[in-house]
């Protein structure tokens, strides 16, 4: 490898490693766009991807639209198909892309995994799937459910992740890994959320109604937790990998265990944030 062309991928990396360098670079897009160039320098074999991709778009619209389509294609809807009422939701609803622009910062903040702006954009199946998702809410939006289902169906047979497109998601949210995710129709995810994992957000058998967990702001959920009712875990609380929550958690505590119990409080205010999962 070219020591001078290895040099530059890391310097250009290095330039997108915190919001203020986003305003220098005049956009998150501008941002991205200088990182994946980098990327196919660094990385001729992966040219192709990058190119169709990123650099082949305008906008970041343009490409996140591309990108869902090819990873939603399938014998029903071909990906042409797709790509047009995924940019219908984006003309209809901008609020959307607004809020996958937060859910790449904070994903690039929190996860330590995630070295640029373009990693979760590339190659997060979390943040592939909560995008996908949004696209759903929208047609569910519109009474368009048959079409909204199919698009959870892909979710689910693509990333491992089901979510029903009724659900209430805020932004600013990191899927982290997000297989075997699963949140129910009545169930509300607030701004700044962090789910690991194996996360069930469901309800308790067939009652009908609101019957799905409301999870506040800041919450930090661990790897293969259980949220089951409909029950609230209060803003900045911290669920530990593994419990089972049957009952409301209030806001700024640790809870952990089968069932969960209070056994202290988060390092902070917002568990999210921190996305530390020891106690």
């Amino acid at each position: 490898m070219n020591s001078k062309i290895n040099k530059r991928y890391a310097d250009e990396l290095a330039k997108e490693s915190s919001i203020a360098d986003i305003a220098a670079a005049g956009s998150l897009w501008q941002a991205m766009r200088r990182e994946v160039h980098a990327r196919s320098e660094f990385e001729p074999l992966m040219s192709t991807f990058l190119q169709a991709t990123v650099l082949n778009h305008e906008t970041f619209e343009g490409a996140l639209s591309f990108l869902l389509a090819s990873k939603l294609d399938g014998p029903v809807v071909s990906s042409m198909a797709i790509r047009e009422i995924i940019e219908e939701a984006y003309a209809e609803e901008p609020s959307i892309m607004w809020a996958a622009e937060i859910d790449i910062k904070a994903t690039r903040e929190r996860d330590p995994a995630c070295n640029s702006y373009s990693t979760p954009f590339l190659f997060f199946k979390g943040f592939h799937a909560l995008q996908a998702y949004r696209v759903a809410h929208w047609l569910w939006g519109q009474s368009r459910h048959t079409l909204a289902f199919y698009f959870q169906n892909q979710m689910s047979a693509i990333f491992s992740v089901d979510i029903h497109p009724a659900a209430k998601i805020g932004c600013g949210i990191m899927f982290d890994h997000a297989t075997g995710l699963v949140v129910g129709e009545t169930a509300v995810i607030e701004d700044d959320v962090s789910i690991l994992h194996g996360v069930t957000l469901g309800g308790t058998g067939k009652v009908s109604g609101d019957r799905h967990p409301k999870v506040r702001r800041g919450v930090l959920l661990g790897a293969n937790a259980s949220i089951i009712g409909n029950i609230e875990i209060g803003e900045g609380a911290k669920v530990g990998a593994g419990s089972v929550v049957m009952k409301d958690v209030p806001p700024h505590v640790a809870v952990a265990g089968v069932p969960a119990k209070i056994i202290g409080k988060p390092k902070s205010d917002s568990p999210a944030e921190d996305v530390d999962q020891s106690f």
